[in-house]
């Protein structure tokens, strides 16, 4: 059985995986000149929220537990739409189609 010091061990690391995300976000929109979010920002919201879930589950944490695992599910599903549409893209390119699916971005015009 896992001590206390090794669940608080794995609450920090999952924070600082969690928290990773939006400077690997940041890093990678100043590269491209645009806000854009790479595939690492959704494989490290879902490996800090999973660590994250862990330890709210030791700690017995509702809300925390609630805040969590209803994130995992969003993270999972946006990684499935960019795994689609880079499998899509790929089809296109093999056919010689031309892509009209805009780049995902942080633009919040409607």
């Amino acid at each position: 059985m896992p001590t206390a010091s090794t669940w608080l061990i794995l609450g920090i690391f999952g924070q600082v995986l969690f928290s990773m995300r939006f400077l690997v976000q940041w890093i990678y929109s100043e590269l491209k000149r645009q806000c854009i979010f790479p595939m690492a920002f959704w494989y490290l919201s879902i490996a800090g929220g999973m660590a994250l879930l862990a330890y709210a589950i030791y700690r017995r944490d509702p809300v925390f537990i609630v805040g969590q695992a209803g994130g995992l599910i969003i993270y999972a599903r946006n990684l499935q739409w960019r795994i689609r549409e880079k499998r899509d893209a790929m089809a296109s390119a093999t056919n010689e189609k031309s892509s009209d699916k805009p780049a995902i971005t942080c633009d919040t015009r409607p």
